[in-house]
């Protein structure tokens, strides 16, 4: 199963794509996708530029699903709500091309990867470069991505089976047909 992680963020987005195969861990490829070349107050912009760059991601690695951060809410409620409109981007992205798509904590990953919840950023590029026997060290936000694939390798299964046995997410497809009620109109 190829999985494709990603750390969204409106001024950089991490991605990385790793291989699972009967528990066995491979890196495929992993970088970022920038908008900090775009004025900061073109949204419409650096949201089509995410919206696009991870299609061509998943274009050229063809992973079978994605696995994506939860946002917290942060200090600033501003800056919570713009990098929600960047998740919704890179989502709408996925799902345009069929991807199933996971989503976990920065907590869940930060336990699937280095053990505990408060590990620091450089205790998860060193953990991601181990469990995929890396030469050196992936930057912070394609680490991040790797480590969310990585999450999704390990935890994937058992949500699914778990789903199953609920009746949740087994049967359920997503409907490419749109539901449209017409408003009021002069």
């Amino acid at each position: 199963m190829r999985i494709l992680g990603i750390d969204p963020g409106l001024r950089t987005t991490g991605f990385g794509v790793v291989d699972e195969q009967g528990g066995a861990l491979s890196y495929v490829a992993s970088g970022t996708i920038s908008t900090q070349h775009l004025d900061t107050h073109a949204l419409p912009a650096r949201l089509k530029v995410l919206f696009d760059g991870i299609g061509e991601v998943v274009q050229r690695y063809q992973p079978d699903c994605a696995s994506m951060e939860i946002v917290f809410v942060n200090v600033n409620p501003q800056s919570t709500l713009l990098l929600g409109q960047a998740r919704g981007a890179l989502i709408t992205a996925l799902v345009s091309q069929n991807l199933p798509v996971a989503e976990y904590t920065a907590l869940q990953m930060k336990q699937a990867v280095a053990g505990h919840g408060r590990a620091q950023k450089s205790q998860i590029q060193e953990m991601v470069k181990r469990l995929l026997s890396l030469s050196g060290l992936p930057g912070t936000d394609a680490a991040d991505a790797l480590g969310l694939a990585i999450t999704h390798a390990h935890a994937g299964k058992a949500m699914a089976r778990l789903a199953a046995a609920d009746g949740i997410g087994s049967t359920a497809k997503i409907s490419n047909k749109a539901s449209y009620r017409a408003g009021r109109s002069r």
